[in-house]
């Protein structure tokens, strides 16, 4: 995929999704040295340097729970506090179809988030790059009291860091380009990101 990416022209890379750069972020940066990544890791050091009460939860796929990656952070940066962890399963198909609001996904949502309140956590990690997609769902779920944390807004300046200087096109292409079933792209497009007849290869 990279390779194919670095044919396109396509400098810096950004590998968003936390279970994918837990798998491959150290090895195509030495695969391809002249190019820039950008990885994605949930955001666990914001939020063990700013929680009150000493507990987080993080919210991710078993992929990322078990990537050397997420425990490097978690060992590094979370030693000090307590750190509830949950898969959420269901989550995601529940996000690709556009059920976002439905009483399924508030029902997933709630199976997971509802023991981690009452274990009196104030922040909530978003460690999968679909999740922010329901993140209504969640504040609603946690209250106003229990803040979300997800690096979304990091990685954005962490990429217009490195393009530096350069104006954006005024009307820029977008390329979708997918290694499975491109229905599920573009129904995922259409659902989440309200793209109207793209064109996905």
């Amino acid at each position: 995929v990279v390779r194919y990416l670095t044919h396109q022209g396509a400098n810096p890379i950004v590998i968003a999704c936390n279970t994918a750069s837990g798998a491959a972020l150290q090895h195509v940066r030495k695969e391809f040295p002249d190019h820039e990544f950008v990885g994605l890791v949930p955001a666990v050091k914001p939020a063990a340097e700013s929680t009150q009460t000493g507990r987080i939860g993080v919210l991710a796929t078993p992929g990322t729970f078990r990537g050397k990656l997420y425990l490097h952070v978690k060992n590094e940066f979370a030693a000090d506090v307590v750190v509830y962890q949950d898969t959420v399963p269901g989550l995601v198909e529940q996000i690709e179809s556009g059920q976002i609001h439905s009483n399924r996904t508030r029902e997933i949502l709630e199976k997971a988030l509802l023991p981690m309140l009452a274990k009196d956590i104030d922040r909530v990690v978003l460690g999968c790059t679909h999740y922010p997609f329901a993140q209504d769902v969640i504040q609603e779920i946690i209250g106003p009291d229990v803040k979300i944390v997800e690096p979304g807004a990091a990685v954005a300046r962490r990429v217009q860091f490195l393009i530096g200087e350069a104006q954006p096109e005024v009307d820029p292409t977008h390329i979708f380009s997918s290694t499975g079933d491109t229905a599920i792209l573009k129904t995922a497009l259409h659902n989440l990101l309200f793209w109207e007849d793209t064109e996905v290869k």
